[in-house]
């Protein structure tokens, strides 16, 4: 087998190896079924079985209250950007939005066509350089809605008056949040949110199955008047198999979230993605050539954002990084320079190998 290199793509991002070996080793039969996990039907007791499970284990792992309805759906995260707004917004309401990068721009941009928007907070001023520590929220809005991690910007909602991680809104409001990018990558407290949502290519599994959790009440108070497809209700109804769901992606999925519970669930892995984010900020914050993007306070456990300040430069480290088994380094156009994206598998080694490399290649191109 061709040797497996440091993956620092921001998505779709590497997985746990025990996952792949597993994943592999069902392909040809899922246990003693003579059947693999790809060819399974949705509807027979052995894809049902994994599907129970992974969605139990989905409930011990985030906490997640029985009042809350668990779906697996296709569509990615940006389906929901428009899915939300046509289920719950309405010409004679407003929705407020906290804009801190592409991925919030985007979802209000979807929820314009269906009702009243508010931006309650926004760090456009500084191309995305920060989380901004104060929200106006509108008098009555239904629902507001942030990003918790911004990818493109290497930021993320950090510890703030209300929650951890989460932006200071007041206790009336329903809380929607687009965690594609950190979820289950630290402890969430799923009951101060009406909903939250992430595609599972970066923390939880391969592309192709999103992850909604949404509150009972809101599911019912969903628009009755939209295809069905579209209505939160036909997937709650259905247990996510009103048509047929990923089932591959679930299964994976479903083993992901054993490999979190394995490591000591959402505060195990908490522990290691702040202590693999730090070194490597540790190292960039003494460094005289890299330097992070991201404000000190405001700065993502999940993708790590840094440039030199020559973009020639950036350029010559992004190639030297490839040739030496770095792979997906090379930083959004929106930002330029490098990303290090360090999920929930990637390996601390593998920070510790970069940070070797940052060492050597600053020593080699250091400014006289």
């Amino acid at each position: 087998m061709t040797q497996r290199i440091w993956n620092f793509s921001a998505g779709p991002a590497v997985l746990p190896e025990s996952v792949l070996e597993e994943a592999k080793n069902n392909l040809l039969s899922l246990g003693t079924s003579g059947i693999g996990i790809l060819e399974h039907s949705h509807r027979g007791k052995a894809f049902l079985a994994v599907y129970e499970e992974t969605e139990a284990l989905c409930r011990e792992i985030g906490g997640i209250p029985s009042n809350y309805k668990v779906l697996f759906l296709q569509g990615g995260a940006s389906s929901q950007f428009y899915q939300i707004p046509m289920n719950f917004l309405t010409k004679d309401r407003t929705a407020d939005y906290l804009v801190t990068g592409v991925w919030s721009e985007k979802a209000l941009e979807e929820a314009v066509r269906f009702g009243g928007t508010h931006t309650a907070c926004s760090s456009q001023d500084k191309n995305f350089s920060y989380i901004p520590h104060e929200c106006s929220f509108s008098a009555n809005p239904v629902y507001a809605h942030y990003t918790s991690n911004n990818t493109i910007f290497g930021t993320q909602w950090q510890s703030v008056s209300a929650a951890p991680g989460m932006p200071p809104v007041p206790a009336n409001v329903d809380l929607i949040c687009d965690a594609s990018s950190d979820i289950f990558s630290r402890p969430i407290d799923v009951s101060k949110h009406a909903m939250i949502y992430a595609g599972a290519q970066k923390n939880l599994g391969p592309s192709g199955v999103t992850l909604v959790i949404l509150r009972d009440d809101l599911v019912e108070r969903g628009a009755k008047d939209l295809p069905t497809m579209l209505q939160y209700r036909t997937h709650a109804k259905n247990e996510s198999m009103y048509n047929t769901p990923p089932t591959f992606a679930i299964y994976l999925v479903g083993l992901v979230l054993k490999w979190i519970k394995a490591n000591g669930g959402l505060a195990g892995v908490g522990e290691i993605n702040r202590r693999k984010a730090g070194k490597l900020y540790a190292y960039l914050d003494q460094s005289q050539l890299f330097k992070p993007t991201a404000a000190s306070d405001s700065r993502s456990q999940m993708n790590v954002t840094f440039v030199t300040g020559d973009a020639d430069l950036d350029a010559k480290f992004c190639s030297a990084a490839t040739k030496s088994g770095f792979d997906g380094l090379k930083g959004h156009r929106s930002v330029g320079g490098m990303r290090a994206s360090i999920y929930n598998a990637f390996p601390e080694a593998g920070v510790e190998a970069l940070i070797g490399f940052l060492q050597k290649f600053e020593a080699e191109n250091a400014k006289a």
